[in-house]
């Protein structure tokens, strides 16, 4: 069953969210993860690709757009389609849970204190905690 983790950041701007799905992506991939980041839209995508190259001068976190071709690469990103293979960790940019969520060993949900994704994360929390996944949430 997915091991599911709520990261709650301080804030309101979107740059934090995506600053930090670039930093936890690093880590994860130094433990040996294949990383699914979804997002909501083909433009949200493209700036966590642009943020991916730049986030940290002496950091690589070798990515793609998940546009369906058949790929290697450790970390893909994509908004309207789960990964084209099995891939163990996936991080939550989208206002909603990826219906594909349940592939994944495990999932990162990142929230701010914007009001709309505050409660949209609540509603994804009840509905993970309602059939039963197991939920740390961590506030920094």
């Amino acid at each position: 069953m997915t091991k599911i983790r709520f990261y709650i950041l301080k804030g309101t701007q979107a740059e934090d969210r995506q600053l930090f799905a670039c930093r936890l992506a690093e880590k994860a991939l130094r433990l040996g993860h294949h990383i699914y980041i979804h997002t909501d839209n083909t433009e949200q995508s493209e700036q966590l690709d642009r943020a991916l190259w730049s986030f940290r001068a002496d950091s690589f976190v070798p990515h793609q757009l998940n546009e369906g071709d058949d790929t290697d690469c450790p970390v893909l990103i994509g908004h309207d389609s789960p990964p084209s293979r099995l891939m163990d960790f996936i991080i939550n940019l989208s206002s909603n849970q990826p219906v594909f969520f349940s592939q994944f060993e495990h999932m990162a949900e990142l929230l701010n204190d914007v009001t709309e994704i505050k409660q949209a994360g609540r509603e994804r929390f009840r509905f993970y905690q309602q059939r039963g996944y197991e939920i740390e949430t961590h506030h920094l």
